[in-house]
């Protein structure tokens, strides 16, 4: 097999309607923050997630600022987030003074819930309705529970841990639109449908994208009017500009919304070629000594967003020299982000023992998952990881 094109980690298929729906928006000068591509994005995405409404923004952090504020999380309180994501996941806790408390991750490489229920039985004390921090004295009100690469938390357990303390659930679904439940209590719930609120981002690498943008979903109306409120600049009165909140300027694009209408019409058929390029590295991977490619739960249909090799210590080459050998071979990997609680703006915050998630930072390596990934390209990246 010979020497290949350059094959990226992650970039966007747009092969659909995106073109000719852009185009109507700009011939009817609709381009900015109205515009019926919103209106139509937002209502096809609240009826493939199956909730009542979906919030269109201009970001996935976006969506979890407000999304926080709308939960009621202010200054002096405390959110359970992930060490194991992307620090947008976080940033947005302190964006509306709280202060985040760190946990591990499980197998899955979310959150895990045995040691957040360990967390809130053994490190807080529940009165009054309120779980509070033994170590801070802060009232937790939330926890953000992200979906890690289109797989899915233990929603069941984690719900029921959040019940027990009164706690706000905001499912950071940014990696998992398409993702949902087969079995269980919440079988055919969608990422993002479970908890108080759901966030999604369309980041240019994402499974579907608007280049940038985001949406808040959820079946709490109240909630999404405050989000919609807050999104446009709390305009009380738009005739007479009269605000009665701090608002943002936080609304998508009708362009953007034109793109993410032609994304959403070919999710399925995107997740399904991700699926085949997923089963088809596994099948040629697992015959490789020292290399695994981590599975997703079973009880879940995953997206299939990314890939993630894990490099057990009998392979010839650690997680760096991976990444080195690929890249001059023109493939393009990346590491898993590096913990949050170890990045500088946060390393005065709580960790609850955080030791999984260190063990897969150090092995795991995410491959080339593009949705216009093709056979060829697949079985070059597996050839080249079994001369290493």
């Amino acid at each position: 097999m010979m020497q290949k094109k350059f094959i990226p980690l992650s970039v966007p298929n747009l092969k659909g309607n995106e073109l000719e729906y852009i185009t109507q928006a700009i011939e009817t000068e609709w381009v900015s923050s109205a515009g019926e591509y919103i209106n139509q994005f937002e209502s096809q995405i609240a009826q493939y997630i199956k909730v009542k409404e979906a919030v269109a923004c201009q970001s996935g952090t976006a969506g979890l600022h407000i999304a926080l504020l709308c939960c009621g999380i202010t200054k002096d309180m405390e959110v359970i987030v992930p060490a194991l994501t992307f620090i947008a996941s976080v940033n947005p806790v302190k964006y509306v003074g709280a202060e985040p408390v760190f946990m591990d991750c499980d197998d899955s490489l979310t959150m895990d819930p045995e040691k957040l229920r360990d967390f809130c039985e053994l490190e807080c004390r529940f009165e009054n309705e309120k779980l509070i921090n033994n170590q801070t004295g802060k009232h937790i009100k939330a926890i953000i529970v992200v979906h890690i690469f289109g797989n899915m938390a233990d929603m069941e357990k984690i719900m029921d841990i959040a019940v027990a303390f009164n706690l706000k659930v905001i499912e950071d679904a940014a990696e998992a639109i398409g993702t949902y439940y087969l079995r269980g209590r919440y079988a055919g719930k969608y990422a993002g449908s479970i908890g108080d609120v759901g966030v999604f981002s369309f980041n240019g690498n994402k499974i579907i994208t608007t280049g940038g943008g985001g949406a808040v979903v959820s079946n709490d109306l109240d909630l999404l009017s405050q989000t919609r409120h807050l999104t446009t600049q709390a305009k009380k009165d738009e005739l007479y500009y009269e605000h009665d909140a701090i608002g943002y300027n936080y609304r998508m694009t009708n362009l953007q919304a034109a793109v993410g209408l032609a994304q959403l019409e070919q999710l399925e058929e995107f997740i399904r070629i991700k699926k085949t390029s997923y089963d088809l590295y596994k099948q040629n991977i697992d015959s490789i000594p020292g290399l695994e490619l981590l599975e997703f739960r079973k009880n879940i249909r995953p997206n299939y967003w990314f890939y993630s090799l894990y490099c057990h210590e009998d392979y010839p080459l650690n997680r760096d020299e991976i990444i080195d050998y690929l890249d001059k071979r023109s493939i393009q990997t990346r590491p898993i982000w590096g913990l949050i609680c170890d990045q500088k703006p946060y390393l005065e915050n709580q960790s609850y023992k955080i030791e999984k998630a260190r063990s897969y930072v150090e092995h795991v390596v995410n491959l080339p998952c593009s949705s216009n990934l093709d056979k060829e390209d697949v079985l070059y990246v597996v050839k080249e990881l079994t001369l290493c």
